[in-house]
């Protein structure tokens, strides 16, 4: 399934925002359930920075979606938005009481709180679900079709939910270890986007090297596709040039417009056009993370 954004869209991590997007008719099973507590209405609330949308759009989308979908009780909509270029920003800005809170997905928000003592989970199940998807420029349409059917292959015969388990849920929080992605030889090679923002999806080791759910998932698609991947490290705030200027192929993408059934929901980029996003290869929740 073919999505077209605006070729200009970063991995739009939409956590607390979004990215638009198709889905299938059934959902992963989300992270599991934190405790829910009070929220306040009188503070700010972090988001990642994405393209097309400012504050007054986000606090539309917010309150749309509310009234769509539903949200856990005492959700309140966000008054102020603060908009940041990565997590790392947004997790020092939350520790600063520059922030009230803000939203990410269940797996990255237990990561987070597994590796920040001071930092908690609020509100499991915020509105829309998230769909992890791929990204690359319009042109490459026919390369994403492939991924579709290669994304589609795995959910069936139980690949994605073996990576899974091994990369995400055994790891309980723990860091992931690196691991290389098999070279095909003679295959042509696509150039991805890593950032280390989204643990333990995207993760960064101290000693410089990629890992995390994303390269085991790279290691299976290229066999399938027979397509060698190369990881490319690239600024959180830069990966829309890195993809527009041909500096990478592919990007990885969140996309937070699906209902719990996995289906897609309307979304203001969904007329913008320019890039090519694959089906999702995994959901997940949105919970809440805030101080202790």
């Amino acid at each position: 399934m073919k999505r077209l954004l605006t070729v200009f869209l970063a991995l739009v991590m939409l956590l607390a925002c979004a990215g638009c997007g198709g889905g299938e008719k059934k959902a992963e099973e989300p992270a599991p359930a934190p405790a829910k507590s009070e929220q306040k209405s009188d503070g700010a609330v972090g988001a990642l920075m994405p393209i097309g949308l400012n504050e007054e759009g986000y606090k539309r989308w917010t309150e749309n979606i509310a009234e769509v979908e539903g949200q856990p009780a005492g959700y309140v909509a966000p008054q102020k938005v603060v908009f940041f270029n990565n997590m790392n920003e947004m997790i020092m800005a939350l520790k600063a009481k520059q922030i009230e809170r803000f939203a990410a997905p269940g797996r990255v928000g237990a990561y987070i709180v597994k590796h920040n003592d001071d930092l908690k989970l609020i509100d499991n199940n915020l509105k829309p679900i998230l769909g992890y998807s791929m990204a690359m420029q319009e042109k490459s349409s026919a390369q994403i079709e492939e991924i579709n059917k290669a994304i589609s292959a795995m959910k069936d015969d139980g690949t994605l939910d073996k990576l899974i388990k091994e990369n995400i849920t055994e790891l309980a929080g723990g860091d992931p270890v690196a691991a290389d992605i098999p070279k095909i030889d003679g295959a042509e090679t696509l150039k991805v986007a890593v950032t280390g923002d989204m643990p333990a999806l995207d993760v960064i080791l101290p000693d410089g090297k990629p890992a995390g759910f994303n390269v085991a998932f790279l290691g299976e698609l290229g066999k399938r596709i027979n397509k060698n991947f190369e990881l490319v490290s690239v600024e959180a705030g830069a990966r829309g040039a890195a993809l527009s200027s041909g500096q990478v192929d592919v990007l990885f993408w969140v996309l937070g417009t699906y209902d719990q059934d996995g289906k897609a929901l309307p979304y203001p980029l969904d007329e913008l056009k320019g890039v090519a996003v694959s089906i999702p290869y995994m959901m997940d929740n949105r919970v809440g993370i805030t101080l202790k």
